[in-house]
């Protein structure tokens, strides 16, 4: 009888200690990009440059050699009222300043076009900077307004949105032409360790038609060749909780990886002894 219970008591004792094992072992889905190593030499997605579409802000600034032309073509809180009157001045924003002069931020229409001192309306949509910077110089030399005009787009209110299980989240400004799903995690702070590395959902707007892609951060070549890699203005990028997570926002908060749940079964395991034992 004794030995049989002694057996009984040895058999529990090591089923808890599985258990135990088997939760604190570590966890397979917490490294990026695990398949790295075998990935030197692949292609990997296209760069794809942001586009303006209506309702981006964008600031133009013409540069030269003549003080005078740089402040005709350039649209500030200085000259904004007296050169393209209270219209323009409406659909624009200030954006970045210098000394008393504030630079002011064109305002992509719905027929993607601005109105761009001297030239009249300029279609910019689905252009990049770099495209309309060179359109505007072009058209400076064409009609010999500026014979040495440097023109400089760069980007206002651009940004993404991320959400989720992250450190800081919220809203990312896009800085650069190609700015990706890990410049996002990056400015939002990483992951946090409750994060799902295998569930990144990047929801996006194309052509009036909502689009859902789904990154697993742990495989290097699914992030690269994935069409949400290269992040566009306005994405949302979410980071689903794990099921760690979801399991804490219980009623009792008790898991397998939490104290509180081992101290209880300790508890109970060695009342069982005790009761065994007598």
């Amino acid at each position: 009888m004794k030995q049989s219970r002694h057996n009984y008591l040895v058999s529990l004792v090591l089923m808890i200690a599985v258990a135990w094992f088997a939760s604190c072992s570590t966890p397979k889905d917490v490294a990026y990009f695990q398949d790295a190593s075998a990935l030197n030499g692949m292609a990997t997605q296209a760069e794809q440059q942001l586009r303006l579409r209506p309702e981006d802000k964008i600031n133009i600034v013409v540069n030269s050699s003549n003080p005078m032309l740089e402040q005709q073509f350039t649209l500030t809180t200085a000259n904004t009222s007296r050169t393209l009157g209270p219209a323009i001045v409406a659909r624009s924003t200030a954006g970045s300043s210098s000394g008393n002069t504030q630079v002011m931020a064109y305002t992509v229409d719905e027929q993607g076009t601005i109105e761009f001192p001297v030239l009249g309306k300029i279609s910019v949509g689905g252009k990049t900077r770099k495209d309309v910077a060179q359109y505007i110089k072009q058209r400076l030399i064409d009609r010999e307004l500026v014979s040495d005009p440097i023109v400089t787009v760069e980007y206002v209110n651009m940004g993404v949105n991320v959400l989720g299980e992250v450190s800081h989240p919220g809203r990312i400004d896009i800085t650069k032409d190609h700015f990706t799903i890990v410049d996002a995690l990056s400015y939002a702070g990483d992951m946090t360790i409750n994060g799902n590395r295998r569930n990144i959902l990047v929801a996006r707007q194309v052509d009036g038609a909502n689009q859902v892609y789904t990154l697993d951060m742990t495989n290097m070549q699914s992030v690269l060749t994935s069409p949400a890699y290269y992040l566009q203005q306005n994405d949302l990028v979410y980071v689903s909780p794990n099921n760690k997570r979801k399991r804490e926002a219980n009623a009792t908060g008790n898991t397998f990886n939490s104290p509180s749940i081992w101290i209880s079964i300790a508890s109970l395991l060695t009342t069982i002894t005790a009761l065994i034992l007598k």
